[in-house]
């Protein structure tokens, strides 16, 4: 079968969840809008999984709003609100490394609908500067939408302490919270948020599946029109086995969130280690420690990354370069280019991410294949980079 280390791509679903979601396709198929008993069954399922999923983050079941997944959330987080607010203003603050459904949601309104945008840099770990960020602010500033734990180098943001920012000011705040629904608190009281999104394939639920938490007397206006389902923000006929498995999927992760943080975090650091112990010339692209558990990024000097992934898939050791939303782009990672790193450097990156199938076994054998592997392809590379001069 091979070794799997891509789940920030996606995770395989849950025995648990598909149990859950079975009786929904052939059994309990009923439209939910159905004034019968079928469709009452539906609506009731629904309802259930809105309950569930609202105790996790602690919010009123009238706060949830399901969604076709996290990047349809995202631009009904960022649109939406940027269109209800418009007459109050029309500055919205990001960081460079954010997700693209992020940012080209910013962007699309920057270029059609006047919306002017502040991209915060983030340091060499790849954390913004709250001073910088509460500098930002001006009288026009509707909306912050910052990533919760980055996708690519699993930073995690201080995101209580820009809540408190945002409410200070009266600002909406809006965090992308996809990669954190399994390893982190999703308390949106204690997080300070306004909206909060989340997606099913990040947290073992099946594809195409997502939320959007809207705290209750948030102004924010529809992207999608039509029958009026989910209290008139998100409308086309639910998808009652996808709602159902995403509720489940994360009621599981949140379940289980202190003994597998732990498991993967030992997983996790074993294999910086060893990578660091064994291959010269690498480094660990993110913070430290406030990353998350299962998130190993290493930049491999003097290599392309692609080319590792190749002779890695060829070990059946399936991981990634980056973004798996951006796999196609041949341009290196803007993630790692906004850690202040060079071109040559971001093209070496590769993301390992962990998750409930991986062993100390897995770990254990791609730290016997990678030496050889890298040095293969340096022998054959014609980069050279200094690596003093990354560490000035």
């Amino acid at each position: 079968m091979g070794i799997y280390l891509d789940n920030s791509a996606t995770t395989y679903v849950d025995s648990r969840v598909r149990k859950e979601m079975e009786p929904f396709f052939s059994k309990d198929y009923g439209n939910p809008s159905s004034f019968h008993d079928m469709g009452l069954a539906a609506k009731n399922a629904i309802e259930d999984s809105r309950k569930k999923v609202a105790g996790i983050l602690n919010a009123s079941p009238k706060e949830i709003i399901f969604t076709g997944s996290g990047t349809e959330s995202i631009n009904l987080a960022i649109k939406g609100v940027y269109r209800a607010n418009r007459s109050r203003g029309n500055h919205i603050i990001t960081t460079r490394t954010e997700h693209h459904a992020v940012l080209d949601s910013c962007r699309y309104l920057e270029e059609n609908e006047g919306a002017k945008i502040t991209y915060l840099d983030v340091d060499r770990d790849g954390i913004i500067n709250l001073d910088n960020l509460e500098k930002s602010i001006t009288k026009d500033t509707i909306l912050i939408s910052i990533i919760y734990a980055n996708n690519e180098i699993g930073t995690i943001q201080p995101i209580a302490e820009i809540g408190k920012i945002a409410k200070k000011h009266s600002i909406v705040f809006h965090t992308d919270a996809c990669q954190a629904g399994c390893s982190q608190d999703l308390n949106v009281k204690n997080l300070g948020v306004d909206l909060l999104t989340l997606n099913g394939s990040k947290i073992y639920g099946p594809k195409g599946t997502g939320m959007l938490f809207i705290k209750s007397g948030t102004k924010i206006h529809p992207i999608i029109h039509g029958g009026g389902q989910e209290f008139g923000l998100r409308s086309g006929t639910e998808n009652v086995p996808g709602i159902v498995g995403f509720a489940k999927a994360l009621e599981t992760c949140q379940l289980s969130k202190e003994e597998e943080n732990k498991r993967l975090t030992e997983l996790r650091d074993k294999l910086i280690s060893g990578i660091q112990g064994s291959v010269p010339k690498t480094i660990l692209n993110g913070h430290p420690t406030k990353r998350l558990p299962n998130n190993v990024n290493i930049s491999f000097l003097d290599i392309e990354g692609e080319a590792i992934l190749l002779h890695l898939n060829r070990e059946g050791i399936y991981a990634s370069t980056g973004s798996a939303c951006s796999s196609e782009s041949l341009e290196p990672s803007y993630v790692i280019t906004s850690l202040g790193l060079p071109h040559e450097v971001a093209h070496g990156s590769i993301r390992f991410s962990l998750g409930r199938q991986n062993t100390e076994n897995d770990i254990d054998h791609v730290l016997m294949v990678m030496p050889g592997i890298v040095k293969k392809l340096r022998m054959i590379s014609p980069v050279r980079v200094n690596e003093d001069e990354l560490r000035r």
